[in-house]
């Protein structure tokens, strides 16, 4: 008698998705699920802030010294379903371990604060994987797969807290060009953006990837904020490859890459539909290839020849949330709005334009006061610089044609149901349009067409522990 056998490949992605569907059965199969998590006691599951509670007071206690422990698990599977380089399922995973002392409560330290975290981070992701390494990642956790440390900083807050200071390891974008109401989303530029993530070395000090570095924060008063950060230029340090690679457990500390610097301006106008206002720039002190001119004026794509070298890099960002409605007397229901831009010199960075906006609604459903339903679009124009490079290119190689670089766009729609203070499921769809800029298949011989848009869907769990 013979039976159907899995292939390896097959096993494995059933062992990976197979946990994540048997969290959402089994919270459907409990009896009155969705009524114990609106109505349970504060000692309910369902009610409380982790998942482990706090751990027979253990916690609390420790908190109350100064010593906070916390743990997360996010983890996601995603198909791409049509178009990209390919179609197939990944399967990504993090898990975040956070360190908080008060120094103040532990030893007498007035203000100053040590955080430290760490990541272990599990899967593989589509960018990598089916869409050709394409600019707006899918997945704002996808990385290469590591244990590594993140941020390792102190943090002395003076004059009444109007002024903090941190020191240490950091990534500039825990705090520079963030949107609230673009939080929501899975897609990895409405974080990070990708003309950050594409222009910089290595990303620049961005997950997953952080790098020493100060950062300078006045708030004078709960309107006006100033920041600015100095970071070492180059997160993965003296490395000519991936600096996930050549980094890859987060200890190079590297302080000898150049210097970037990043400063923010934000003013918040109250009122019962608040809104805020962001303007930033950056500089980066390194050297940076020209995309279409070799050393010699030349044009690259005809000579082969070493390309031609820029001193310094910078570019500027504007970001703007806005409440759009308040349902009732709610804090936080409603619907609020986002929108970002920002731009680079396009003859040494190959996103030069971007822009990006959304829509945010809290608690839309009744009885489900804190789930998120959000849409968001996001634009990458690639520079004019590297189109002339190709076709360049096109001219030189009449029997090599490949397509004009121009743009990625992506349009996401998620929701965010929230199980439990602890606990959220949110499946999440995306339509990317010109994955890698309207590049050809990396894989595919030349001449080649450039690869499809790719319909993605996904389904993301995060488990605070």
């Amino acid at each position: 008698m013979t039976g159907r056998t899995d292939t390896p490949d097959a096993a494995r992605r059933r062992r990976r998705v197979l946990p994540m569907l048997a969290a959402a059965a089994i919270a459907a199969a409990i009896p009155g699920f969705a009524q114990n998590a609106a109505t349970g006691t504060p000692d309910s599951i369902w009610t409380q802030d982790t998942l482990t509670g706090t751990w027979a007071g253990l916690r609390t206690d420790l908190q109350d010294r100064g010593v906070t422990l916390s743990a997360s698990e996010v983890a996601e599977t995603f198909s791409n379903t049509s178009g990209g380089r390919k179609t197939g399922t990944v399967f990504t995973g993090r898990a975040e371990f956070d360190l908080d002392l008060d120094l103040e409560r532990l030893a007498g330290w007035r203000g100053a604060t040590i955080h430290v975290n760490a990541l272990q981070i599990h899967g593989r992701g589509l960018t990598a994987d089916t869409l050709g390494g394409n600019l707006l990642d899918p997945s704002s956790i996808e990385a290469n797969r590591a244990t590594r440390l993140f941020d390792a900083y102190l943090e002395q807050k003076l004059f009444d807290d109007t002024l903090s200071i941190r020191i240490g390891q950091i990534a500039a974008d825990d705090e520079f060009l963030l949107s609230d109401y673009a939080a929501a989303l899975v897609n990895g530029t409405f974080g990070w953006a990708a003309i950050m993530a594409a222009d910089l070395p290595n990303g620049g000090p961005g997950y997953p990837l952080s790098t020493p570095g100060v950062r300078v924060k006045w708030t004078p008063d709960m309107s006006f904020s100033w920041q600015t950060a100095v970071f070492n230029g180059d997160p993965a340090g003296d490395c000519s490859g991936n600096g996930q690679v050549c980094n890859d457990n987060g200890l190079t500390f590297s302080t000898d890459k150049d210097v970037f610097v990043i400063s923010e301006i934000g003013y918040v106008v109250p009122g019962d539909l608040p809104a805020s206002f962001k303007l930033g720039g950056w500089y980066h002190s390194g050297h940076f290839t020209d995309l279409r001119y070799d050393e010699d004026k030349d044009l690259a794509a005809v000579t082969g020849a070493e390309p031609y070298t820029r001193r310094g890099d910078y570019g500027f960002y504007a970001v703007i949330d806005k409440r759009l409605w308040r349902e009732g007397e709610s804090e936080n229901q409603g619907l609020g709005g986002f929108f970002r831009v920002g731009a680079a010199p396009g003859d040494r960075n190959m996103v030069s334009f971007y822009a990006d906006a959304g829509l945010s609604y809290i608690g839309l459903i009744e009885g489900h006061d804190n789930d998120v339903l959000a849409l968001g679009f996001a634009y990458a124009k690639i520079s004019d610089r590297v189109r002339d490079f190709d076709r360049d290119y096109n001219l030189a190689n009449p029997s090599a044609q490949r397509p004009l670089r121009d743009y990625e766009a992506v349009v996401e729609l998620s929701y965010s149901y929230v199980v439990a203070p602890w606990w959220t499921i949110q499946p999440d769809i995306q339509y990317i349009i010109h994955p890698a800029g309207h590049s050809a298949d990396p894989e595919a011989p030349l001449p080649s067409p450039a690869m499809k848009n790719a319909f993605v869907i996904g389904l993301r769990t995060a488990i605070q522990i």
